[in-house]
């Protein structure tokens, strides 16, 4: 059996798979964020440890059954750790927005998007580096190693600081194209190859899990492989792992997954271009902050029992539209912003506006901000052809006919959906441990559901999304001057 390992921002979910593919147990603990100013999202690494070993612990019964481990994660996360491999700070997370003025200044010194493909963005991890260097000089200067969030487990794990392409993508040191990290990148923000983890294919073997952790988890000394970002793995649980098989991610943030055999930019789009967890495969990307998160904040701020609870209440409800629209950007936003100051928004409001109609515009709001990356993927010229759904909001199938609508397209919905990740590092593990071709050993899941809507549907979709689209372009002059309002 596999073991896999998903990092997330909420939790540590843990899989085991069986040699077959059949996900036979799972296990989940869950994580803090902490906001300790503005636009500041970190994480305490031992926190993550913690509930590594806590979800482990509760699959004891597969321990000694484990043959192999693959890593997920959630990507972007600064990890820095001084010449002991003690963590010196904790984690600036994937959503933190603190660094634009880094991004501003490294596109001014050097040609960010000609060398990896992308814009520079406050989420990705280099300009976190340099707004260490800028506001926190002594951290700085004692960094000798800086890691992503799953392989600060994979370094608790093994002792041995390695990464696998598809995560060190989202770093902005890698030259994508060429699968490598860059000297001019990592020179802008003064480091060398001397503090990045050695780099390896997301199926191949990384490093073998220490005796003590092993002793400590049940399980003989067992290989784990190099993983992947939490997207690129769950590309690889949905068997989206050939051009034409993409898939939508309802987790904290929302992401639109394009695999291909090229390498294929559109960095003014606000495109991610990533390697793929797979060798020879990259992938383009969209994505926005706020997905499922935004529904777990409209539910608890309009004080409803759970997010499942106000889906259920918004689909008895039958609401469908009205004057009322939702901009996601809680977190600020990614494609095609790349817009750290935009700022949530409910627009449309009125006394008879009660809580259902607003979880219907949340719910509305993220499928619009998903078929705006819809957009600049199709002008990047991606093949998207059938699209699967995954992550914790694809069980919903309301909110998939929502989405379908949005995005003018059939939607198929999977077994084991909202494991996709965990279930993609378990089968890079057996990739890893006994080899076989990718197609085989990571097929689509089972068929659970297929989300079609009618013309009509879309056309009035259609007709929504260009006014939400406008109210971006009316509010975006007055993001910035809202939080330089609020600065303390």
């Amino acid at each position: 059996m596999y073991l896999g390992l998903d990092l997330g921002t909420s939790s540590v979910k843990a899989i085991v798979m069986s040699e077959t593919g059949e996900v036979v147990a799972e296990a989940s603990e869950p994580l803090p964020v902490l906001r300790p100013g503005p636009r500041m999202s970190e994480q305490n690494p031992e926190d993550w440890w913690r509930a590594t070993c806590d979800a482990v612990a509760a699959l004891n019964d597969y321990a000694l059954r484990i043959r192999a481990i693959g890593l997920s994660g959630q990507m972007h996360g600064a990890v820095l750790l001084d010449r002991r491999g003690d963590v010196l700070r904790n984690a600036i997370l994937w959503n933190d927005g603190r660094s634009e003025p880094q991004c501003m200044a490294l596109e001014a010194a050097i040609d960010v998007a000609g060398i990896t493909g992308n814009r520079a963005m406050p989420g990705f991890t280099a300009p976190k580096l340099n707004w260490v260097r800028e506001h926190e000089r002594d951290i700085f200067e004692r960094t000798r190693t800086v890691l992503l969030p799953k392989d600060y487990l994979r370094y608790r794990m093994t002792g041995e600081y390695v990464s696998d392409l598809s995560d060190a993508s989202g770093t902005l040191w890698l030259d994508v194209g060429a699968r490598g990290w860059s000297d001019a990148m990592l020179a802008a923000t003064d480091l060398s190859e001397s503090s990045m983890p050695r780099l390896v294919e997301g199926s191949e073997v990384s490093a073998t899990l220490h005796p003590g952790v092993a002793a400590e988890w049940g399980m003989a000394p067992v290989p784990v492989v190099g993983g992947a970002g939490d997207q690129a793995a769950g590309a690889v649980g949905a068997g989206a792992v050939a051009r034409g098989t993409s898939f939508v991610s309802l987790g904290t943030s929302g992401v639109y997954f394009v695999p291909d055999t090229q390498y294929r930019p559109n960095p003014a789009g606000g495109v991610h271009a990533f390697c793929h967890a797979l060798p020879g495969l990259w992938h383009q990307m969209s994505v926005i902050l706020s997905a499922a998160s935004a529904l777990t904040w409209v539910a608890r701020l309009t004080g409803a029992a759970s997010e499942e609870a106000l889906l259920a209440e918004v689909e008895r409800s039958s609401v469908t539209t009205g004057p009322v629209y939702f901009l996601p950007y809680l977190s600020g936003e990614r494609t095609p912003h790349n817009d750290a100051d935009a700022l949530g928004a409910f627009v449309g409001l009125h006394h008879d506006v009660d809580r259902a109609q607003l979880g219907y515009a949340v719910l509305e709001g993220v499928a619009f901000a998903l078929a705006d990356g819809q957009r600049v993927l199709d002008d990047a010229g991606a093949e998207i052809g059938e699209v699967s759904v995954i992550g914790g909001g694809a069980r919903s199938l309301y909110w998939g006919r929502i989405l379908a609508a949005a995005l003018a397209r059939p939607l198929a919905y999977r077994e084991d959906a909202a494991v996709g990740p965990a279930l993609g590092a378990a089968r890079l593990a057996a990739l890893g441990h006994g080899g076989g071709d990718p197609a085989d050993v990571c097929p689509p899941a089972p068929l659970a559901a297929e989300v079609t809507v009618s013309a009509a549907d879309i056309d009035r979709a259609r007709a929504r999304f260009a006014v939400y689209r406008r109210l971006y372009d009316d509010l975006k002059p007055r993001f910035a001057q809202l939080h330089d309002a609020n600065a303390p």
